[in-house]
């Protein structure tokens, strides 16, 4: 049986770009810095567990009180809970592979029900490296226990996912409107042809 891996920015919540979409705007509204380089350097160090969530805000000037305001404005994206209960009869286990500050990713799944329908979250702030690295890839498939070809990574950036082909994994592009060739990676446009996707490989190999 194979193991479902799903990117969180821009597979199971809507903004591809929550840095730049989401949280240097917030951070302007609420009076913090305006230099958004240094927003996104804060996050990244963040987002490796080099820093903590707190001194996240302080650093960019604002309380940490703001942060759950803050991640109210994510959204999943449309179709994810009920793609999450049609897939189970094709796989072993869904997990959640993302680039993210610990507590937020945390306080992200609660927020939207996620736990229940997802076996486990790799999350780089928690493992200390990032997609696209390799280290980061080796932590999915220790902490899963599958083999990289039973492993299928749906992510909307080809970096990640050739990354991951490089260790044997298979990719899928999510969110793609243009045709395949725009990378090498199978492309769907959102979770309706990702489940038939499963439901197609699934009749092939009944065959």
């Amino acid at each position: 049986m194979r193991t479902l891996v799903l990117d969180a920015m821009g597979v199971i919540y809507q903004s591809g770009d929550d840095v730049a979409e989401l949280l240097c705007p917030f951070v302007h509204e609420n009076g913090g810095s305006a230099d958004d380089r240094q927003i996104e350097s804060l996050y990244r160090d963040a987002s490796l567990g080099r820093i903590s969530a707190n001194q996240f805000w302080h650093d960019v000037g604002l309380s940490p009180d703001l942060e759950d305001a803050y991640l109210l404005r994510h959204r999943l994206t449309p179709g994810l809970h009920q793609f999450l209960k049609d897939v189970r009869p094709y796989i072993s286990s869904i997990w959640c592979l993302s680039n993210d500050v610990s507590r937020w990713s945390r306080k992200l799944r609660r927020q939207f029900a996620l736990e229940q329908d997802i076996n486990g979250f790799v999350i780089s702030g928690d493992v200390g490296t990032r997609k696209p690295d390799e280290a980061i890839y080796l932590q999915l498939l220790l902490q899963t226990g599958a083999k990289p070809e039973d492993i299928i990574l749906v992510d909307d950036r080809p970096a990640n996912l050739n990354a991951a082909e490089r260790l044997g994994l298979q990719a899928i592009l999510f969110g793609a409107v243009q045709a395949d060739h725009i990378c090498k990676n199978r492309a769907v446009a959102d979770f309706g042809k990702l489940l038939r996707y499963f439901t197609q490989t699934e009749d092939r190999e009944s065959q």
